[in-house]
């Protein structure tokens, strides 16, 4: 097969990516690249849409669309990106845990006394122990590939698959941030009785205490529990909510001064997490919970872009992009993919 270098000679960016190759249709085995994506299909406390389980294997079939040529990181492609195979048995799993994580839903909704229900206890119990496995498997995996000297990106799944990669990066940081792109807060806890829903990854997030900050973006949609999260962690979360951003780019702020604010409020080190409805819902129709408002995709890029020109990017997630009747969630999802490889590349 060659070495890498022999692969960068011999390979033509400007042809159309082989069915056999790599995500983009790079030539690069996971050894060979600089940044690996860790699939996680895991799709279980999801209450509204569903299909982000989904997500890492469209992002990969949509990724062949993609032009190579990104005239911001036009070097991109030969630092070398790919995708690892996903956990055997994950996608089978989760759809399985998805159905009796519903009982507890229904349960909810109709009014029944599941904190005091034997039997609908032992299921969140199970379902609390099979979340906490795949936290540890992104854990082990995520510092594997770190120590082989990668830049790890995360592609969900739900939004509660960054967690183990989290916990990783902790291992390897003493201090670091959050950059959170999305339409909610994520800082319920233990929504639904689910210690690791997608719903309270931030809030799981702040029991980390090497994360410093948590700088939150986009968001318009969340519950006076989660406010009250945020007053009580007396800084630790800065919140930009869409409301307020669009109100102040009506009285005249720029969104470069929008960005400058949220970067500066960050540290020196940033993990980014997005998830995907923190875009307009007309770029992600299918995700599970899209909520009016949000991000252009030029808005998102823009803020991405400068927050690499002040920053030091450890690592990043892509989560809650899923399928419809057509690829557009892909499409857009494998795009922004590419641009957080392009900021967070080593």
């Amino acid at each position: 097969m060659g070495s890498k270098q022999d692969k960068i000679a011999s390979f033509n960016p400007n042809n159309a990516g082989l069915a056999d190759s790599q995500i983009y249709g790079l030539p690069f085995t996971p050894e060979e690249s600089d940044i690996v994506l860790l699939p996680v299909p895991w799709e279980v406390t999801v209450s509204y849409g569903s299909g982000a389980s989904e997500g890492p294997e469209h992002i990969f079939e949509a990724s062949f669309q993609i032009d190579l040529f990104h005239p911001e990181f036009p070097e991109l492609w030969k630092k070398g990106i790919a995708m690892l195979d996903a956990s055997a048995g994950m996608h089978g799993r989760a759809n399985a845990l998805k159905e009796k994580a519903q009982q507890i839903i229904d349960a909810w909704e109709e009014g029944i006394d599941v904190e005091n229900n034997d039997e609908l206890q032992e299921i969140i119990d199970e379902i609390n122990e099979a979340c906490a496995h795949m936290v540890d498997y992104v854990e082990q995996e995520a510092t594997k590939w770190m120590n082989n000297g990668k830049m790890v990106g995360l592609i969900g799944g739900d939004h509660s698959t960054p967690l183990g990669y989290l916990k990783a990066l902790a291992k390897q940081h003493d201090s670091f941030g959050i950059l959170h792109v999305d339409a909610h807060m994520d800082l319920r806890i233990a929504y639904e009785g689910f210690t690791y829903s997608h719903a309270s990854i931030m809030y799981n997030a702040l029991q980390i205490p090497q994360i410093s900050k948590i700088v939150q973006v986009g968001i318009r949609d969340f519950c006076e529990e989660e406010n009250r999260v945020v007053e009580e962690a007396q800084g630790r979360v800065v919140v930009h909510t869409d409301a307020s951003i669009q109100r102040a780019s009506f009285d005249g702020e720029t969104w470069k001064q929008r960005c400058d604010a949220i970067i500066e409020a960050l540290p020196e080190k940033v993990y980014v997490s997005f998830d995907i409805d923190g875009l307009d819902p007309t770029l992600c129709p299918n995700t599970g919970t899209p909520v009016p408002g949000g991000l252009t995709f030029q808005q998102a890029t823009y803020l991405l872009s400068r927050l690499r020109d002040s920053k030091k990017i450890i690592g990043f997630d892509l989560v809650e992009v899923a399928p419809g009747d057509d690829d557009w969630n892909g499409n857009v999802g494998a795009r922004l993919l590419f641009h957080l490889c392009g900021v967070a590349a080593i």
